[in-house]
């Protein structure tokens, strides 16, 4: 599917710290990306890596004692007369008017755990109804008529009962189908997906990530989907952007990163990954070492310590930075690009 030529949502140089007693935790560390309408853009890596923090970010929600302090978020946003108005999310207060009309109603996001997400003492309906309410005129009739007809969409059964039900009363896939349903409630334009399918087993997760493919071409949204199951990824993204410790190492599009893969860091996560082609009984590779904690980051590149293709003196005392090495290919990697000179 072709891009749109403007992005609806732009990520420049994000930055996000947790400012904590033992230090400072830089979760997102100079992120930048697009996510175009109609398309899915795929945010992969190790947990710890920064994703949630990334889209938490985006909708200005990140908990305290974190907040963004470099950076900028811009949503393209549709004017009443038709026209295209670019709004710097980074500028608004995170309690502004703006940005609660902007959170849920243009931007919506789905959680990754069910059961944390939903109030258990309200029904399904309560709880869509009165997101709908909050950014529709609408009545509280037409809005239960709306969200029976949204469940119905998502897929629940008996979308007329299903309404009235609690949480616990559904199933671990009907209740991700309702979480999908409330943040469609106002039609958003980008949809923001944390591992939708993480706590579900392998038949439910290909049907939640089916309805998100068949809602995207009904409705032309944006889909930011974060995982760390590079299968997922392939299967649902146009884009990838592959992150560690808070930095983007590379992204482009699916077939060139998941074919012609560049980063160690890439390179690692794909050679993890079981296949029809893997030989039997043999243990699968793995990626040397941990992720550094959040509070003793190494100088130079954040992957050197792991990396099989270290360049001594050069990865552990300078940070690359993202180089094009094709079409819409892009790498943070001394393998791809100069290596700084001594003394710089």
């Amino acid at each position: 599917m072709q891009n749109d030529s403007q992005p609806i949502l732009s990520v420049r140089n994000l930055k996000t710290n947790f400012f904590t007693d033992e230090g400072v935790v830089r979760a997102v560390d100079g992120a930048t990306f697009d996510v175009h309408l109609g398309q899915t853009l795929g945010i992969v890596g190790e947990s710890g890596c920064g994703k949630s923090v990334t889209a938490l970010s985006i909708l200005r929600i990140v908990p305290r004692p974190g907040r963004i302090v470099d950076g900028e978020i811009t949503l393209r946003r549709e004017t009443e007369n038709g026209q295209s108005q670019d709004v710097a999310l980074t500028s608004l207060g995170e309690n502004s008017r703006e940005m609660r009309s902007i959170r849920g109603a243009e931007i919506a996001l789905v959680f990754q755990e069910p059961m944390t997400s939903l109030s258990p003492v309200h029904t399904i309906g309560n709880q869509i109804i009165g997101a709908a309410r909050l950014h529709r005129q609408i009545s509280k009739q037409e809005a239960r008529e709306m969200v029976i007809e949204l469940l119905g969409l998502v897929g629940i059964p008996r979308a007329e009962s299903a309404v009235d039900s609690y949480p616990m009363q559904l199933s671990g896939g009907m209740r991700q189908r309702a979480l999908i349903a409330l943040a469609l409630s106002c039609d958003p334009r980008v949809l923001i997906a944390d591992e939708p399918t993480t706590a579900l087993d392998v038949t439910t997760q290909a049907q939640i990530l089916d309805l998100l493919r068949s809602l995207q071409d009904q409705k032309g949204m944006a889909i930011m989907l974060i995982t760390h199951n590079m299968g997922v990824i392939a299967e649902m993204a146009d884009q990838v952007v592959v992150m560690y410790l808070g930095r983007v190492v590379e992204e482009g599009p699916v077939n060139a990163v998941f074919g012609e893969s560049k980063h160690p860091y890439t390179q690692s996560l794909l050679r993890s990954i079981p296949s029809i082609h893997s030989t039997p009984k043999v243990q699968l590779p793995t990626i040397t070492g941990t992720i550094p904690h959040p509070y003793n980051r190494p100088a130079g590149c954040p992957f050197h310590p792991r990396c099989p293709d270290v360049i001594p003196g050069v990865c552990d005392k300078h940070e690359p930075e993202l180089h094009t090495v094709g079409d819409e290919h892009l790498v943070s990697c001394f393998l791809y690009h100069p290596v700084p000179e001594a003394g710089s």
